[in-house]
């Protein structure tokens, strides 16, 4: 397996999630901001990452496993220090829903690719969306100060509600094509 751009700035997110906590817990003023920073970085980097397989035709399988788990790691290591920091059903709430969805929705598509119809739960632009939600909620939150009249923390924290309705909605969504797909598949299986 031969190492691509795309793979290393995927691998440099995983890598961006220790120095993303390190940078969190550091008992300075300028953290959160520093955190943030950091959390951008990636998400610019999991942008460039597509991007770029796209543009120099570098797609590999490595490449479209490890994109998501990087993505993945890094949201849930956020969310999890933000309700560490947060100890309340208001945060915790949201962050269950979310993670709680990637784990359902990656076991969805481990066992729509067994029975071969995991086209039938690929990303779909609901999926983007909500992402893109997700990231802009979690970064307000980790910058955390107002920015003027801005009330980051807050803007971040609608956000991130707005994204767990929007995964949730996604999900059932997935569930529901996975499950007639399954049907579908069950039926060939059966049919002389």
């Amino acid at each position: 397996m031969q190492l691509t751009l795309p793979t290393v700035l995927t691998l440099g997110r995983l890598v961006l999630v220790p120095i993303l906590v390190l940078l969190f817990y550091l008992p300075f003023e300028w953290a959160g901001p520093a955190a943030a920073v950091v959390f951008a970085l990636g998400g610019f980097t999991d942008w460039l990452d597509g991007y770029l397989a796209r543009r120099l035709n570098q797609s590999s399988s490595f490449g479209a496993f490890l994109d998501p788990v990087a993505d993945k790691v890094m949201v849930a290591v956020v969310l999890v220090m933000l309700v560490q920091a947060n100890p309340y059903l208001w945060m915790a709430l949201p962050a269950m829903v979310i993670i709680g969805r990637e784990i359902v929705i990656s076991a969805l598509r481990e066992w729509m690719a067994e029975i071969g119809q995991r086209a039938q739960v690929a990303v779909s632009s609901l999926g983007k969306i909500k992402t893109v939600a997700q990231i802009a909620a979690l970064l307000l939150m980790l910058y955390h100060d107002p920015i003027g009249a801005l009330p980051t923390f807050l803007v971040g924290v609608g956000l991130l509600y707005l994204a767990a309705v929007l995964t949730l909605y996604s999900m059932v969504v997935y569930l529901r094509a996975g499950w007639i797909a399954a049907n579908r598949a069950e039926e060939q299986a059966s049919s002389p």
